[in-house]
């Protein structure tokens, strides 16, 4: 190659390095051209989706326009090859980030989803969810930089699940933001932002919103079940946080095992495509739950084979498979006339669109997220959030005498037991990394106290035996007990994880294990009239009441994360006042929910249940208290275009900083199947002992209509609404009342 001097020397002649000869002047003009003419040509073989500089669109379409068919129909299932010639890179598509990156090693470990939601804290899961993506880049750069294109690695995140945790005996409540759409999509819209980043050009990551659609239980039929829903429950319900996750720009949607009115949910054009692309606008992705495609033929057998089942998936909107029908079967299907190449070119392009997006045929230097490497892993401020987020999420459900928050110098000796106290799994929920610096419940307490006090732990009991306890007597010689029980990710989860599980991974009634019950009675009957604080891990509603009477406060920590342990000191000596609250009901009893299969919300959520509970939706003491004075209030009548607005003061009346959520909730007029109230707004606010802090509420009108069966569309219905503000379903400091014209 030769090289030419940028200097042109006072000479007839032009000096040209690494060579033996010379050009005289006549003949430079000419070379120059050709040299001119050489490089003109060499720009115009860029590909055009390699050029940055080129629209999106154009991009990915000729890439497209490149491939094989062969090479296309590799490119649909989630463990994609490499196609050198092409420079498109060998990538996994599957991985998982419910709350923390999962299954791939050392990573933040953020308190279950359900967890999250109690927080009622959109911004705090927002700073959450930019950790996981933070997380997520640093391990794609330094794995990608030793040439490793593995599992659980990648930017492409399953998660998260907003489908609406509509009965208590669904194991895989757990990774759910709760009963409510409006908190569900609240929450997730944060979760998704977070996620997928701020930047004009590029994705953080790409976040996933499952399972599409009315998925939730029962779990040991999931790859069988019908769902039977009417477009109101349909609409209002079960689709209503996937519209706003989709309309916030997530970039993909996974289609759920299930079928809906008799279609299997990955060969449902009207959802996939007539509702999710045509009627909302989406523009990304859609894979399927992992061997939904196999059960289209195998278990729903709605289709008689895996060749019409993969063209029937691309016909009706599936972009991945998270199986292998679809690079063993879309060929066969082009072949036997069943699907289009033109068919596979647009669900090409609508996968490819994500890895352009995420920058995979650009240089990897142009992305903002470069640099993220070791120090961008589980570092001290991801820790420091994760005991934040912990804190947040924990719910006081009693505190008799106001036990808690406790004085270290009037309790020199305490007691930790139970069989969830030293419980790594207690702590980490399902879908988790890991962590070598998960502080579980007796560590935590241990780390808060001094040297001088007196600290001893026993097991306690196990999920089992109902009548050997350990640690009954030590716990009688101590001034106070904190005792750690409730479920763990082996008694309640997925099919398949909780092992545990008597139903499949999902629980037949809201009780905890028997031997739980008959060891909080032992306990009691060991210590007297000393105090004894119990702390309930789990994902879901349990049948506190069997263990209420034996503890002067309970606390409900979900599965909290790797900073649990901390979290829980924290608010047990007081350095944290409690502010979680409940995003599901605690019903009486299982015999207060209608039968598991049956999908109609009538009786189920507060939204459509008014008897009597355990604990409302919204639930949580604190270790002060909450006044609310109206500023402004909202106007008498309204019309479809308005937002509702008022202005409240919140006063904390007591002695200790602390957090309020202020909950609206909308009742509406008499009229056939209206929920009986509605969570529509909810604003968290920390208000230091003494003070005041002003909250805005804001409702669109529009956000108030409610789909008629009979004209089949939404609709404002006119009549009297009332506004309530409370602290959580059932409490009423406020309301107001207006018209909808």
């Amino acid at each position: 190659m030769l090289t030419i001097s940028t200097r042109i020397p006072p000479t007839d002649f032009i000096f040209v390095q690494d060579t033996s000869f010379m050009f005289e002047p006549k003949k430079i003009y000419l070379f120059l051209s050709l040299c001119i003419a050489a490089t003109c040509y060499t720009n115009a073989q860029i590909p055009v989706y390699k050029d940055a500089g080129k629209p999106l669109d154009e991009r990915v379409h000729d890439l497209v326009s490149r491939l094989t068919v062969q090479e296309k129909v590799s490119l649909l299932g989630y463990n994609s090859k490499a196609i050198p010639r092409l420079g498109i890179p060998a990538y996994n598509w599957w991985n998982e980030g419910l709350h923390g990156v999962a299954r791939a090693g050392e990573a933040t470990i953020f308190p279950q989803a359900i967890g999250m939601a109690a927080t009622f804290d959109p911004d705090l899961v927002k700073q959450v969810s930019t950790v996981i993506s933070t997380e997520a880049r640093a391990k794609y750069n330094l794995a990608t930089a030793q040439d490793r294109h593995l599992q659980y690695m990648g930017l492409t995140f399953w998660t998260p699940n907003i489908n609406i945790f509509r009965d208590p005996r669904w194991g895989r409540g757990q990774e759910t933001y709760g009963e409510d759409p409006y908190l569900t999509a609240a929450i997730g819209t944060a979760f998704v932002r977070g996620l997928q980043g701020d930047d004009p050009r590029y994705l953080k990551a790409s976040a996933t919103a499952k399972h599409f659609a009315v998925h939730s239980g029962p779990e040991a039929v999931r790859d069988r079940f019908d769902a039977l829903v009417d477009e109101k429950d349909f609409r209002e319900t079960y689709l209503y946080a996937f519209h706003t996750l989709v309309n916030a720009g997530v970039e993909s949607v996974m289609s759920a095992y299930n079928r809906v009115n008799g279609v299997p949910n990955s060969v449902n054009k009207r959802l996939l495509t007539d509702i999710l692309r045509k009627e909302w606008g989406f523009k990304g992705h859609v894979v399927t739950d992992c061997g939904a495609l196999d059960d289209v033929f195998e278990t729903h057998k709605t289709l008689p084979n895996a060749l019409e089942t993969a063209a029937a998936a691309i016909k009706a909107g599936i972009n991945l498979d998270c199986s292998t029908v679809l690079q063993d079967d879309v060929i066969k299907a082009i072949d036997q006339k069943l699907l289009t190449v033109k068919e596979l070119d647009q669900r090409l392009f609508e996968l490819l669109r994500t890895e352009f997006k995420l920058g995979f045929y650009d240089d990897a230097k142009s992305s903002p997220y470069y640099s993220y490497g070791t120090d961008s892993v589980h570092n001290e401020a991801h820790i420091t959030l994760a005991r934040k987020v912990a804190q947040q999420s924990m719910v006081l459900l009693k505190n008799n005498n106001n036990i808690m928050p406790l004085s270290k110098s009037k309790y020199p000796s305490l007691m930790i037991i139970g069989p969830n106290a030293a419980s790594f799994d207690a702590m980490i929920g399902n879908y988790h990394g890991v962590s070598s610096k998960v502080v579980n419940f007796v560590e935590g307490i241990t780390n808060a106290v001094g040297p001088e006090t007196r600290v001893e732990y026993d097991l306690g009991s196990d999920y089992t035996d109902t009548t050997h306890f350990g640690g009954t007597w030590a716990a009688g010689n101590a001034d106070v007990t904190i005792a750690v029980i409730g479920l763990s990710p082996i008694l309640e989860g997925e099919a398949g994880d909780a092992f545990l599980s008597k139903s499949g991974g999902d629980k037949k009634d809201l009780s905890l294990p028997l031997s739980e019950i008959k060891f909080m009675k032992a306990l009691r009957n060991g210590v007297g009239s000393k105090p004894i604080i119990a702390v309930i891990t789990a994902g879901s509603d349990v049948d506190v009441s069997a263990i209420e009477p034996y503890a002067d406060a309970i606390v409900f920590a979900w599965y909290p994360g790797e900073q649990g342990g901390n979290a829980f000191a924290d608010l047990l000596f007081g350095k944290y006042s409690p502010s979680g609250h409940l995003p599901v009901t605690f019903y009486r009893s299982i015999n207060d929910v209608p039968d598991y299969q049956n999908y109609a919300m009538k009786g189920r959520t507060y939204r459509y249940f008014d008897g009597p509970v355990q604990y409302p939706f919204g639930f949580g003491l604190s270790y002060t208290s909450f006044t609310y004075q109206a500023y402004k209030s909202p106007f008498s009548s309204y019309k479809l275009k308005d937002t509702i607005t008022v202005k409240l003061n919140v006063k904390n009346t007591g002695k200790i900083d602390a957090g309020e959520v202020v909950q609206a909730y909308i009742q509406y007029p008499d009229v056939d199947r209206m929920p009986f109230k509605e969570l529509k707004a909810f604003n968290r606010v920390n208000v230091q002992h003494g003070g005041e802090q002003t909250v805005t509420i804001k409702i669109p009108v529009s956000d108030l209509q409610k789909w008629d069966l009979k004209k089949n569309s939404w609709v404002l219905y006119p009549g009297e609404y009332q506004l309530v503000l409370g602290s959580n379903s059932q409490d009423k400091k406020l309301s107001f009342k207006f018209d909808l014209e």
